[in-house]
């Protein structure tokens, strides 16, 4: 998270707002104290791996394996034209 100042924010608004709807969030500080945040008006699509890592560190399912036994394992082209020579 990038800090920026109350002047430098005046200064560079265009440019820091840009990054702020590209993702990056700013923090603004007044007189070297945290004022406020700027985020991405609406929630970035991708999330980086050490945002959501948590939410995989719990046990694994003790029943995968044997629901991984009830997944159809078999593949088909589902474009593809079961009548041959069909246009």
């Amino acid at each position: 998270m990038t800090t920026v100042g109350l002047r430098e924010l005046r200064q560079n608004a265009s440019e820091i707002v840009r990054r702020v709807e590209a993702g990056e969030e700013v923090q603004v500080t007044v007189a070297g104290r945290l004022a406020a945040r700027m985020v991405p008006a609406s929630p970035a699509r991708w999330q980086r791996w050490d945002d959501i890592a948590d939410l995989f560190a719990g046990r694994a399912d003790p029943d995968w394996t044997k629901d991984q036994e009830l997944i159809d394992q078999s593949f088909s082209n589902v474009w593809e034209d079961s009548s041959e020579g069909a246009t």
